[in-house]
């Protein structure tokens, strides 16, 4: 994403002293927000203080975010004032702070949220090996982590596309950039595509690269948008794709720079069956702790086996997305059925509706 200093400064000057504030007055104010978190879910019959749990997530959230707001600055001039922070050493020490972050919040997550991944054998098989292209798909603001942290767990380091968003977030704005990831904006396709060729281009052999084909949560009314748009510029495609239900129709631009600039690699798909009971972060709050773990598998496709044209290519990825859907279609309902007890759902429901 080509963006100019001044304005990249001009959102730091708000989203730094920001985040920095919150967290510090939250810290300070941890006991009484804990109290009135504690009294609002008695007083709902919330037996296991979601709101609570919830709130100390977000402190350590803060907590981590002010870490990398305040270690930049000193890694900008490690890396000679900012003149070498591509270097292999600046990227490095960036990512073990990235590694570090990602490893803190997976563990409260789970220990305050009742988050937890469980991959099957089949999924750690296609992860391991020679760091890929990995594809996932969207559909909650939890799963924008999943692919790096499996890949953390598994000792390889990881870079992505980040959707622009998320430079509001100033620990993602310093760090990701700074660790070989790239934000692009949704709304300027040549632009995102140039932006993520160049991640391809500069990605390291020992880096998983990761994307999300969708380029967007998913959401019901988003699929019959996007089917819509696509039928009128390719009827063929759209009938292919219109069985769609549990995924958004994969944009190719993106995938297919990739494969076009880095040398070949494998792909990995990775799937994943039951964050989609929780597309926000609100839903997730009321529903914590979770029950189940959230379910994962993945398969692998060798570059051999990927065909060598755009158009090939292209049409590839619709069927790995469809056979996605179909796994999603197998697996998600049944893990919708077991991740919350049905008082609790009932009680996110009389929320939704109240709201």
């Amino acid at each position: 994403m080509n963006e100019r200093f001044s304005s990249r400064w001009k959102r730091r000057a708000v989203t730094i002293p920001t985040m920095l504030a919150a967290t510090a007055l939250g810290m300070l104010a941890l006991p009484l927000l804990v109290v009135v978190a504690a009294v609002f879910d008695i007083a709902r019959l919330r037996r296991r203080l979601p709101t609570v749990r919830v709130l100390i997530f977000l402190i350590q959230y803060g907590l981590n975010d002010s870490a990398e707001i305040l270690l930049a600055p000193i890694y900008w001039i490690a890396a000679g004032f900012g003149t070498t922070l591509a270097s292999p050493s600046s990227v490095d020490r960036h990512q073990r702070l990235q590694a570090w972050s990602l490893a803190l919040l997976a563990r409260r997550a789970e220990q305050l949220l009742g988050l937890r991944i469980q991959v099957d054998d089949a999924g750690w098989e296609a992860l391991a090996g020679d760091p890929p292209i990995v594809l996932c798909r969207h559909v909650s603001i939890v799963d924008s982590s999943l692919p790096a942290l499996l890949y953390q767990r598994l000792g390889f380091r990881s870079c992505g596309v980040i959707m622009a968003e998320l430079l509001a977030d100033p620990g993602f704005d310093l760090l990701y950039q700074r660790s070989g990831s790239v934000f692009v904006s949704r709304d300027n396709g040549p632009e995102a595509q140039e932006t993520i060729a160049g991640l391809g281009r500069d990605a390291r052999a020992d880096t998983a690269t990761i994307i999300f084909p969708e380029g967007q949560l998913f959401r019901p009314e988003r699929l019959a948008r996007s089917l819509a748009r696509i039928a009128e510029r390719d009827p063929s495609r759209a009938q292919n794709l219109q069985g769609l239900r549990n995924v958004l129709p994969p944009r190719p631009g993106g995938f297919l720079a990739l494969l076009e600039t880095l040398p070949p690699r494998d792909v990995v798909v990775i799937a994943h069956a039951g964050l989609e009971a929780l597309p926000t972060f609100a839903q997730l709050a009321r529903s914590a702790p979770l029950r189940t773990p959230i379910h994962v598998t993945a398969w692998r496709v060798a570059s051999a086996d990927i065909p060598s044209d755009r158009a090939g290519r292209a049409m590839w990825l619709d069927a790995q997305w469809l056979r996605l859907d179909n796994w999603c279609d197998a697996n998600q309902g049944a893990m919708q059925d077991r991740l919350l007890d049905p008082r609790r759902r009932n009680d996110s429901e009389h929320d939704d509706n109240s709201s």
